[in-house]
């Protein structure tokens, strides 16, 4: 997912951080911050604060599981933005996102 991975530095990408880490969080809901931070090319404390925005806004929950967190998508949370709040989140997934197989 990390654009970086390539061999070389991409100067901007149409999805944003929020964007990234919810499509990680859909992918493997107990993911470690550590690893999501190194797939969307931050730090783990700028994850952290991405998720807690997440939360904040709805679109996912955080729950303890064992010594780990497990998050809980919420997709029918609508989209921010006045051009994309006509679609909810789970429109963003399934965009992105490959179909399970």
């Amino acid at each position: 997912m990390n654009p970086r991975r390539a061999g070389h530095e991409v100067a901007w990408t149409f999805l944003t951080n929020h964007a990234l880490v919810l499509l990680c969080l859909a992918r493997n809901p107990e993911a470690r911050m550590r690893d999501v931070a190194s797939s969307v090319g931050i730090t783990e404390r700028a994850v952290q604060k991405i998720v807690a925005d997440l939360e904040e806004a709805g679109y996912l929950t955080r729950s303890r599981d064992g010594r780990r967190n497990r998050y809980a998508l919420h997709p029918n949370t609508p989209l921010r933005h006045p051009l994309e709040c006509h679609k909810n989140a789970d429109s963003l997934l399934a965009l992105v996102l490959e179909p399970s197989k």
